[in-house]
């Protein structure tokens, strides 16, 4: 049985780049096999780069450069790059601005390229700078750069508007995934985001598991929000949860909620519940002391932290096509609780009997028994001597 054979020159690029060996490969090794391909059809590439726009909060865009016999270099650009006094005439940006192809060949045009470092002492003579138009979002863009004089010449540019739609397409779908990505890491995290991915959506899609829990409230909140502008109010709650949030990523825990001014997080280590604790006791500490720390250097913060060990349901709840994934259950509802008594007791940091026993460390002290809210027994619970 013969088979047709596969595609060669530019149909076989543009197949290539719509085939499943270009989807199936990391954003270098596409650009990397993508100048190859260019380089054997004739194309003379000395430089070729993509510059991809993400949605991200922090990252403008995703860059990455390639050269004959060289590694391929990428770099996430943060949002401070659109400060940088070179930024507004860049012609990558006016590219993907104005939505429209820029073909660059005197040395002035060139020197204006020549400012992003990935084209720095390329000795480039002629670039053609493209946008990657994805629907009404913020343009991608791809950029093909020589040596030569003479440029790519007339068949060489019509070569490259014939492979810029495959090319776009392959782009488009690693942004989809980056973006996709990303979102959930954002707004539920990384950990709750990779069960959503793996298709856990459904109401009532729960399980039980066993975590450390944090629950962390930022004291005097209501009469500050009184007090404050919202505008004042807005930045020094940014600047708290800036001291809050990267401990518990750092020690492997999750942040699941934002509730005003509190943060409620868990940590469900694969080395067990001692490790767990110890990884939500570090996090608290460090955090204490950040918010200490930025307080001291001028704006008064304060917070109380709980911290308990328990069973919990993690999963989704809701209604209809409007759901939820967050932790549920008694755990829950003591680590709260819990909390509450940081304000009552001024103590800055309170665990649960358990909490304390599983933790095993010297300096827990025991602060006695104390009612809660909604539990018929007083709680003992513990507290910790600073070093």
């Amino acid at each position: 049985m013969m088979t047709n054979p596969a595609p060669t020159g530019v149909a076989g690029l543009i197949e290539w780049l719509s085939g499943d060996e270009c989807h199936d490969a990391t954003d270098a090794a596409m650009l990397s096999e993508l100048g190859r391909r260019l380089r054997a059809l004739g194309l003379p590439i000395d430089r070729l780069s993509l510059h991809l726009r993400t949605l991200h909060p922090q990252i403008l865009a995703r860059t990455l450069a390639w050269t004959v016999g060289e590694p391929v270099e990428q770099r996430d650009r943060d949002n401070s790059i659109e400060r940088l006094p070179f930024f507004a005439g860049n012609p990558i940006r006016r590219a993907t601005e104005e939505r429209s192809w820029l073909s660059l060949s005197t040395p002035e045009e060139i020197a204006g390229l020549e400012e992003l470092d990935f084209f720095q002492g390329r000795n480039l003579a002629v670039a053609e700078v493209v946008p990657l138009l994805m629907g009404q979002g913020p343009a991608s863009a791809v950029v093909f750069a020589t040596r030569r004089p003479d440029g790519f010449g007339p068949d060489g540019r019509a070569l490259l508007q014939r492979i810029v739609p495959a090319l776009r397409g392959a782009c488009e779908i690693r942004l989809l995934r980056l973006a996709e990505a990303t979102l959930l890491d954002t707004y539920v995290g990384p950990i709750t985001g990779r069960r959503i991915l793996e298709g856990h959506i459904r109401r009532g899609d729960v399980e039980t598991l066993e975590a450390a829990l944090l629950l962390c409230d930022l004291r005097d909140f209501t009469v500050l929000s009184n007090r404050l502008p919202p505008e004042q109010m807005l930045d020094r709650l940014n600047l708290y949860f800036d001291q809050l949030v990267p401990p518990i990523a750092a020690a492997g825990g999750e942040v699941l909620k934002f509730m005003g001014d509190a943060v409620l997080a868990f940590f469900h280590l694969e080395a067990g519940p001692a490790a767990s604790c110890a990884a939500a006791f570090d996090a608290a500490r460090q955090a204490l002391a950040s918010i200490h720390s930025a307080s001291q250097a001028g704006t008064p913060l304060s917070a109380g932290v709980a911290l308990h060990h328990g069973k919990v349901a993690y999963g989704n709840i809701g209604s209809g096509g409007r759901l939820d994934f967050t932790v549920i259950g008694r755990d829950v509802n003591l680590v709260s609780r819990i909390q509450t008594a940081c304000a009552t007791t001024g103590q800055p940091l309170l665990m649960s009997p358990r909490f304390a026993a599983l933790l095993d460390r010297p300096g827990s002290r025991s602060i006695g028994p104390h009612p809660l809210k909604g539990f018929a027994e007083p709680l003992e619970l513990f507290g910790w001597e600073a070093e």
